[in-house]
């Protein structure tokens, strides 16, 4: 006690009654370890050439995908109609590209090596409409910097070829016929730091084979052959643009999916878009183009994503090959050193034409698809060239070449409806616009929708279109879905068919028909306003503030009031009438984000349909009801009526057929 009294009065004490010395050696107090070393004075330098390309190749060249890619696309430029790949050890050993096209002269080879030199431009002018798909002057000298190359090249009327050497500069005479090779040797050889982030021979060959599957889709008109290790691995030959499509994804992705063609003056949007039905867990069947360039661009494919939103199940990824044709000067090519992102002088433009192209195409059902093949209409590869044939007069207009968008309109259901043909009249920046097909009712805000149809009877509603005329008029042996012939359990309708059997999910086929008259009746009136009693004020970032100032129209015909109060505090004086359940702070951030990331707002549309679908799914016919066969027959020719109608508003599908060599099968019958 007297230790412990005479510590705390502060005394000495060395020892206490263990034996055991507690006093404590001073210790110096350390630096922070934050503390940052006085810095050196060093002298600016110019770095050696060798040094400037190989920093250089670093953004040019991440792998041996990225020589293949730089190569395909020189060879291209020059005009080839065949281009041999040939690898080994997935490219990181050699790489060796032969292409049929013009050639360098012997006096221009040495100066191919260079950094900037190119023939593909001359000025500034030529750069602001590049209209080629290699312009910078970079890939020869980048590649030559990491890995030993050589070129040997002839063109037409020169007596023989010419060998360059890049790293020793020796030039010597050679055989070949015109056109030009490149050999590509020991990837990364001076640099091995970065020879050691390549994955396996396999995964590089992957690799490769995705670079070179890109191009020939872009290029019908070109043959392609790949080799590895001395064997074929691939090989495209000059076909048809439907048979090449085919070649490269497989003819199960043409009858998978639908046609896509949008025009307007300079502005082309066309391709393939894989039904919702034949989505994927990955998205590796993806490709989209523009002006005959694969790009990877968040826009594009937040639009292409967007139009799949009420037909997709889950979290899979559908399929799609899009080629968008703009005029050069409306395009920036030059962002990125690898060439594969793009921006565009009017992204909104680009987002709600790809949009409503891909919704478009896929409105329209399966068994309309069929309907509408018996009804003499034009069909899509005509409607397709004669939008071509205007678009060509446009000036700026400039087609891809080898590129004809005639194998689009190539489908296993004819699509001859207006909607499949192309949007013609895309809306204004700043318009909205009404769910398509379905001539629909007068504009009704969403509580008079929900007050006809919230408690939804079924009762099937005769439509007075001339596809509905047309479709009355056919007998019953030609109804797309048939004739009703029974209910099983309540759950499932089966019908007849001039094919077979179908079996329909009643549930969610009536669910389907209820929602797309919702969105039908909610039309393109402007979204009615909710003024708030008291403002309501949240923190907000200046790209939010930037967004609010910027699109103030927009937000306001979107119901919405939103209005800086200070440098970092967005007011809130009206909100969407139809959504006053919900959080308006989150809705208006979600609607800024949108403007601001993409220039176009869809989540008050999203909110929306998730109101109608909510009310289509307590309105729809529920499970275990029994149904007559007039209310059967009455659903099935809704939902021929119907856009969509193949999937539920979840994305489920809504019906299936067997055909009669399925049933067969199943009873062994023929065998």
């Amino acid at each position: 006690m007297a230790d412990f009294a005479a510590r705390n009065q502060g005394a000495s004490l060395t020892k206490v009654k263990f034996g055991m010395d507690l006093s404590l050696p001073a210790q110096p107090v350390p630096e922070a370890l934050h503390t940052a070393a006085a810095p050196t004075r060093r002298s600016i330098r110019e770095l050696p050439d060798e040094l400037i390309s190989q920093i250089a190749a670093g953004e040019v060249v991440e792998r041996p995908a990225s020589v293949v890619r730089e190569l395909v696309d020189n060879a291209l430029d020059a005009g080839a109609t065949q281009i041999q790949i040939k690898l080994m050890a997935g490219g990181v050993r050699a790489i060796v590209i032969e292409d049929d096209g013009l050639g360098i002269p012997v006096d221009e080879l040495p100066l191919a090596l260079k950094r900037h030199a190119t023939s593909k431009i001359r000025s500034l002018d030529d750069l602001e409409s590049v209209a080629t798909m290699g312009f910078r002057g970079e890939a020869l000298a980048a590649i030559s910097s990491v890995a030993e190359m050589a070129l040997l090249s002839r063109c037409e009327g020169a007596a023989h070829a010419h060998r360059l050497d890049a790293r020793s500069g020796e030039l010597a005479p050679a055989a070949r016929s015109r056109g030009t090779s490149i050999e590509v040797r020991e990837l990364f050889f001076s640099t091995p730091a970065r020879r050691k982030f390549l994955k396996t021979d396999a995964t590089e060959l992957a690799h490769c084979m995705e670079a070179v599957r890109r191009h020939a889709l872009a290029r019908p008109d070109v043959g392609f052959t790949v080799w590895h290790e001395g064997k074929l691995v691939e090989q495209w030959r000059i076909a048809s643009s439907e048979q090449r499509l085919s070649d490269v994804l497989g003819a199960e992705f043409i009858t998978a999916s639908r046609a896509v063609f949008s025009e307007r003056g300079p502005l082309r949007v066309y391709g393939r878009a894989g039904l919702p039905e034949a989505a994927r867990s990955r998205a590796d069947m993806q490709y989209v183009y523009v002006n005959g360039r694969f790009v990877r661009d968040k826009l594009i494919a937040h639009g292409i994503r967007s139009a799949y939103e009420d037909v997709l199940h889950g979290h899979r990824q559908p399929s799609y090959v899009l080629f968008i044709e703009i005029a050069p000067d409306r395009v920036d090519v030059n962002v990125h050193p690898t060439k594969i992102e793009v921006r565009f002088r009017d992204g909104r433009e680009i987002h709600q034409q790809v949009r409503y192209a891909v919704q478009d195409a896929l409105a329209l059902s399966r068994s309309a698809a069929g309907e509408t093949a018996d009804a003499g209409q034009a069909s899509p590869s005509e409607q397709a060239q004669q939008a071509i044939a205007a678009a060509a007069s446009v000036p700026g207009y400039r087609p891809s070449p080898g590129n004809p968008p005639a194998w689009f309109a190539q489908t296993s259901s004819a699509q001859a409806q207006e909607p499949a043909a192309g949007y013609a009249n895309p809306p204004s920046a700043n318009s909205w616009r009404p769910p398509i097909g379905q001539g629909a009712q007068a504009s009704l805000g969403l509580a008079e929708v929900a007050t006809l149809y919230g408690q939804a009877e079924f009762k099937p509603q005769a439509r007075h279109d001339p596809a509905s005329a047309m479709q009355q008029a056919l007998p019953q042996h030609d109804w797309p879905l048939g004739r009703a012939v029974a209910q099983i359990q309540g759950v499932y309708v089966l019908a007849e068919n001039a094919q077979g059997l179908i079996i329909v999910d009643m549930h969610a086929a009536h669910e389907r028909v209820v929602y797309e008259r919702l969105k039908a009746s909610l039309g393109a009136a402007a979204i009615e306003s909710q003024p708030l009693l008291i403002p309501i004020t949240f923190a907000a970032t200046a790209q939010e503030i930037a967004a609010a100032e910027a699109h103030a129209g927009t937000l306001e015909r979107l119901g919405m009031d939103v209005a800086p109060l200070s440098a970092k505090v967005l007011a809130v004086r009206a909100r969407p009438a139809a959504l006053a359940g919900g959080d308006v702070v989150e809705l208006v951030r979600s609607v800024l984000a949108e403007l601001a990331q993409f220039d176009a707002s869809h989540a008050i549309e999203r909110a929306q349909h998730e109101i109608l679908a909510t009310m289509a799914c307590h309105g729809a016919v529920r499970a275990n009801r029994q149904l007559t066969l007039e209310e059967m027959n009455g659903l099935l020719r809704d939902m021929e009526r119907t856009e969509r109608a193949d999937q539920c508003n979840h994305g489920r599908p809504t019906w299936r057929q067997l055909t009669m060599r399925e049933l067969d099968a199943l009873f062994l019958r023929g065998r």
